[in-house]
């Protein structure tokens, strides 16, 4: 029996489990200035993992690559978490967060619009402009 596929699936489901965590608490403490750290870490991870042999080692890499860039997005998207309420806000950092609707969609697409005021006839790549 071969387990290379369920070690590569456990190490990818804890990966992105503590990857939650990380974004919650990069938010509340230094908000979304990081994203940058977030990008730096996601491309050295993704081309170490090009050149590493071991199977593990570059899945865990690449995995924890792909997670450090997808946290960008969710670092952003948690900001509106927490103005919609649904997070503590940082006491420190109250003056840089704005009241939202809460109603309001975290999907950019729509832009901050609720999902429920876009018309069903209305052309997606028109609201993405």
């Amino acid at each position: 029996m071969y387990f290379t596929g369920i070690c590569i699936a456990i190490m990818t489901f804890l990966t992105i489990g503590i990857w939650h965590p990380i974004v919650i608490k990069t938010e509340y403490y230094w908000g979304t200035r990081p994203w940058v750290i977030y990008l730096v870490v996601g491309f050295v991870c993704l081309i170490s993992a090009l050149f590493i042999e071991n199977v593990y080692a570059s899945s865990f890499l690449g995995v924890f690559g792909a997670s450090a860039l997808w946290g960008i997005g969710e670092l952003f998207s948690q900001k509106k978490r927490v103005e919609k309420g649904w997070f503590p806000k940082n006491p420190k950092r109250i003056h840089e967060y704005q009241q939202i609707d809460k109603d309001e969609t975290l999907c950019p697409i729509h832009h901050g619009k609720s999902i429920y005021t876009v018309k069903d006839n209305e052309d997606t790549a028109d609201s993405c402009r």
